[in-house]
């Protein structure tokens, strides 16, 4: 749905499925009532996660077409894809496995590409399209410095494959699609300042010559393709986790001259750890709930001289709730938005809050998708009716914005 000049979805990953007929019918049962209530007389986009063996479906047969015909039938459009996770993602363990295959491989540019040709075919003319991608790959499987420079190098190669990919298609069709790189927690890009590093670092200055050449371009014009086709996917949760304020990240991500292509508005936990030993055992138990066993939910520790420390997911956590310094948790945990006070159990909805207050006064990106996707993993007390957990979510962003849909 279109909020002034921006597009407002959420992601269908919230929908349990890898195939696209699963995908398919997510949309019937749940897109179709929810544009019904939120949307009746106006487009409503949709914001899709494709698995590879989805997108390898609708590069077959009909299937394409026959969803661009569905979607005009009932008043949708899609303007931007969760290119993050290439495989199974739901009722199975995903953990580190959600960052496989990373950008060093071939795998994760093939799969992009498809979803690239795919978006193609679907985008709104005139409308920019974006894809959101993993941040490169997982510092715990690059154990020393010359791994890690590594992996940043073969990333730059692949995203400027992708990026040249991305080029012709503007030139030949007009289409602008960007690829939206997502910094979270231990990952090889994780805040502001790793994606700032790896832009003027890597990306820019190893990235333009080598895209200048293949394209027959100067090193100036190869540059600004770079920025306009690579940009960031800032996920409220993922920079809130690191304590990283809204209004820091949009300032120095326009001082750096990266572009925003996607706003991902989610929650993480936030726990205030007291001084009592046996409060803090309340805690922990409380917590407990929020420790399945599917996806990685990483813990950053603020202590009591301001330091950060990282635990590589919440059951690592738990067992050192008691450590006398540590004075505040984030836990990488999408939490419902509509919601900030969980038993005594906190989000860091006021950072969404921040960040589409910041939007609002300097409208720099147009992409924004409600990201919560742990409604089959929350603990029993925050599970209710799906599409009515989504709805409350928009009304939420919608209220937060002081905006009417149109």
């Amino acid at each position: 749905m279109k909020i002034n000049e921006a597009h407002l979805t959420y992601c269908s990953n919230i929908h349990a499925g890898e195939s696209w007929r699963e995908v398919f019918e997510s949309l019937k049962l749940h897109a179709i009532p929810l544009k019904q209530q939120l949307s009746p007389d106006a487009p409503f986009g949709l914001g899709l996660r494709l698995s590879n063996e989805a997108a390898e479906t609708l590069l077959t047969g009909t299937h394409i077409d026959g969803f661009k015909e569905w979607m005009e039938d009932h008043g949708f459009y899609v303007f931007t894809f969760n290119g993050f996770p290439y495989g199974s993602f739901h009722r199975s363990v995903v953990k580190d496995n959600v960052y496989k295959p990373d950008w060093r491989t071939s795998e994760r540019v093939e799969y992009t590409l498809r979803l690239c040709k795919i978006l193609s075919r679907w985008l709104p003319e005139g409308m920019e399209g974006g894809i959101s991608t993993s941040p490169l790959s997982y510092k715990p499987w690059l154990k020393t410095d010359k791994e890690r420079e590594e992996a940043f190098s073969m990333s730059t190669w692949n995203l400027v494959d992708v990026t040249e990919y991305l080029v012709e298609l503007h030139q030949r069709s007009g289409q602008m699609i960007h690829i939206d790189i997502e910094p979270e927690p231990d990952c090889l890009i994780e805040n502001i300042q790793e994606t700032i590093d790896f832009f003027t670092n890597w990306l820019i200055p190893q990235g333009a010559p080598r895209l200048a050449r293949r394209m027959d371009m100067t090193v100036e014009e190869a540059e600004e393709a770079l920025r306009n086709h690579i940009r960031l996917c800032y996920d409220t949760c993922h920079f809130a986790v690191e304590f990283e304020s809204a209004q820091d990240v949009l300032d120095r991500m326009k001082e750096a001259g990266i572009r925003i292509g996607k706003v991902q508005i989610s929650a993480a936990v936030k726990v205030t750890l007291p001084d009592s030993p046996e409060e803090r055992t309340q805690i922990a138990t409380r917590l407990e709930a929020f420790a399945e066993s599917t996806y990685l939910h990483q813990v950053v520790e603020c202590r009591t001289d301001g330091t950060l420390f990282h635990y590589d997911d919440l059951p690592d956590a738990l067992p050192h709730i008691q450590e006398p310094t540590a004075h505040e948790w984030r836990i990488h945990f999408h939490v419902p938005i509509f919601v900030d006070d969980y038993n005594g159990i906190r989000s860091t909805r006021s950072d969404i809050s921040d960040a589409l207050a910041g939007l609002q006064q300097a409208p720099i990106c147009d992409h924004l998708e409600i990201e919560t996707y742990t409604w089959e993993v929350l603990p029993e007390g925050l599970k209710q009716d799906m599409t009515t957990s989504i709805r409350r979510e928009y009304e939420w962003v919608l209220g937060e914005m002081g905006l009417r849909s149109s």
